[in-house]
């Protein structure tokens, strides 16, 4: 008995679901997932660079396409399609879209600040400024204007990696990447910082021993950046505890 009483429910919900869809939805219209699905392809043999551009090129190219035919439709009073094609507006907008370019895995690590160069301390003073307007709580924080000033260090790295200020942005970049919970790339930045330079101001091999230690179960790694840490960097009181318990405690484990 009670079977069938959750089967007439689970079908009175369904038709009230299909009820309560509105006229002329376009839900008969919409592309079965395995129409949608793309045939599978072999690896090109383009580099990562290419095939990123690609992709951007092709999203770019879509939203123009899909802006031109709700054009099409507002012209020709088609209301229905034009409703269609606002909804898959909508939902475009709402999709993720990824930056797959890290700029300090394509700068080798063996990087040298060496010029001073003034578009770079430009680029890397407005990408303090707006790191700074982004807000101090993270509660509160604006994380548009965190990316905006990520880019604007990454776009440094890129355009200028003889500057005296590519350790500078590293370090920066990868305090937002940590921010974000992006570990792993935030210790590559980290470990561009010093690696770039080795007598940077920052602790920036300690920054990069507690994200291996604390978030990625990298302990042995720590372990050697702690020790780094402690012989090389300038550490405030709370740092160089914690650094002297950790080497104490992963030396054990080991």
């Amino acid at each position: 008995m009670a079977r069938v009483i959750v089967t007439a429910i689970l079908v009175i919900m369904l038709n009230c679901l299909v009820g309560c869809r509105p006229a002329d939805s376009g839900a008969s219209q919409l592309l079965a997932p395995e129409v949608k699905a793309a045939q599978a392809v072999k690896p090109s043999s383009a580099g990562e660079t290419d095939l990123v551009e690609k992709v951007a090129s092709n999203r770019q190219a879509y939203r123009n396409a899909l802006n031109t035919l709700i054009a099409y439709y507002e012209e020709k009073g088609d209301t229905m399609k034009l409703r269609w094609a606002k909804d898959e507006q909508v939902k475009l907008d709402g999709l993720p879209q990824y930056n797959y370019i890290i700029e300090a895995t394509v700068a080798p690590e063996n990087l040298k600040p060496i010029e001073a160069i003034s578009e770079a301390d430009f680029m890397f003073r407005e990408a303090i400024r707006l790191e700074k307007d982004a807000g101090g709580l993270p509660i509160l924080k604006d994380e548009n204007k965190l990316r905006n000033a990520l880019e604007l260090y990454n776009k440094l790295i890129k355009k200028y990696p003889k500057s005296d200020k590519i350790d500078d942005a590293a370090y920066h970049a990868a305090g937002i990447y940590e921010y974000f919970r992006d570990y792993t790339i935030a210790v590559l930045y980290y470990k561009r910082a010093f690696q770039w330079d080795s007598k940077t101001p920052y602790p920036a091999r300690f920054k990069a021993a507690d994200i291996l230690d604390r978030h990625l179960d990298r302990r042995d790694e720590a372990l050697e950046l702690y020790k780094q840490a402690r012989d090389t960097e300038t550490l405030n009181s709370d740092q160089k505890e914690d650094v002297e318990i950790r080497i104490r405690e992963l030396s054990k484990g080991q």
